[in-house]
């Protein structure tokens, strides 16, 4: 007899962070906030690590919001930041456990010394900083950013982001990622579904080109987040093009951050039929429902 196909869990928001990584909202308080917005289910996805799952399952009962075991996992194709979201992965496999344990340790040496360049001009220092992260977070930028709002040196993180935090300040520099090709690698030996985070947010023109995407789906690329608020609009008929050209799912995701960033939870959605598929395909962890 034929494996009974997964329920489908409808109204998903596919990527959204926690204070785990650069969220302002608690893993729990996550679910509730879900349940308020109407979703059935969201998937946890906080920067290199899995550390909120167990915090956010145990809100699942009493909020009626299904939990989709994720991350969002660092990359960088040669210069530029590429993200690749893990769907239903191993949080105990060794390959993944060892890749993210040093993309975690970058950030911090890496945070460490933008303060350091930041410091010269303006004040700040580390404690600041640290006042601004939630016990056994990775520090990265964005709370940096909240150490400089809190200092009153700009008035919103985002404003921190589009000035001192800009890479053309000189302040800031790269942190270790792994190229995204090991990347879904990393996420399908460990039973996960690798999907393209955000891919059109530098516009058309910085797609990754077709020969590039062919090899990410050879090597098991499940779908493209097209459907979000920050992906720009003239690169979205060339991502459907690509998602089309490779049979590739198209998600839809807010990419919540809490008051860390204007997007709204829920603001985005996967269709059920795509969950349903994640769902079909993901081996390494099992999504908590109600």
């Amino acid at each position: 007899m034929p494996p009974a196909e997964p329920a489908a869990v409808g109204g998903a928001d596919l990527h959204v962070h926690s204070t785990v990584s650069d969220g302002t909202v608690e893993p729990a308080d996550l679910l509730a906030e879900a349940a308020a917005v109407g979703l059935e289910a969201i998937a946890l996805t906080d920067h290199d690590s899995t550390a909120g799952w167990a915090h956010a399952a145990g809100a699942v009962a009493a909020t009626g919001v299904a939990l989709i075991p994720g991350i969002e996992l660092t990359t960088r194709e040669a210069y530029t930041s590429v993200h690749l979201l893990g769907y239903l992965l191993d949080p105990h496999d060794p390959g993944l456990l060892a890749e993210t344990a040093r993309i975690r340790e970058s950030r911090l040496t890496r945070a460490e010394e933008i303060v350091r360049r930041i410091a010269r001009d303006y004040d700040l220092d580390w404690d600041d900083v640290l006042a601004q992260t939630a016990e056994g977070a990775t520090v990265g930028r964005p709370h940096i950013a909240d150490a400089l709002v809190a200092r009153g040196h700009v008035p919103t993180r985002s404003d921190a982001f589009a000035g001192i935090l800009h890479p053309r300040t000189g302040y800031v520099q790269p942190h270790y990622a792994p190229d995204p090709l090991t990347g879904i690698r990393l996420i399908r030996a460990a039973g996960g579904v690798p999907v393209l985070a955000h891919p059109g947010t530098r516009g058309a023109d910085r797609v990754l080109p077709d020969e590039r995407m062919a090899r990410l789906v050879d090597a098991g690329l499940f779908g493209l987040e097209i459907d979000h608020p920050e992906n720009r609009p003239d690169a979205l008929p060339r991502l459907r093009r690509l998602a089309e050209r490779f049979g590739l799912a198209i998600t839809g995701s807010s990419d919540y951050h809490g008051a860390g960033k204007p997007n709204r939870l829920g603001e985005r959605r996967t269709s059920e039929d795509v969950v349903r598929r994640i769902l079909a395909e993901g081996t390494g962890s099992k999504p908590i429902r109600p």
